[in-house]
């Protein structure tokens, strides 16, 4: 399920980069084509990486309000 929300939304920027591409206004047409392509780019890798690590998390959290017949 969580695989198919990552490559939705990869898809989704994908497109949206594509879209600016062709749109691009004339003057300065690189910069804003790099621009707008690394943003959507560095954005979807900080979402990734956030939404993959509270999926699978490397250490599990532990209560320690717990009274000590009760931890395991």
């Amino acid at each position: 399920m969580s695989f198919y929300t990552v490559l939705g939304v990869l898809f989704t920027v994908i497109i949206i980069s594509v879209v600016f591409w062709v749109l691009a206004p004339k003057e300065n047409q690189t910069v804003w084509r790099s621009t707008v392509t690394l943003s959507l780019a560095m954005m979807f890798l900080m979402w990734a990486i956030t939404y993959l690590t509270q999926l699978h998390p490397l250490i599990e959290p532990r209560r320690s309000d717990l009274r000590p017949e009760f931890v395991e």
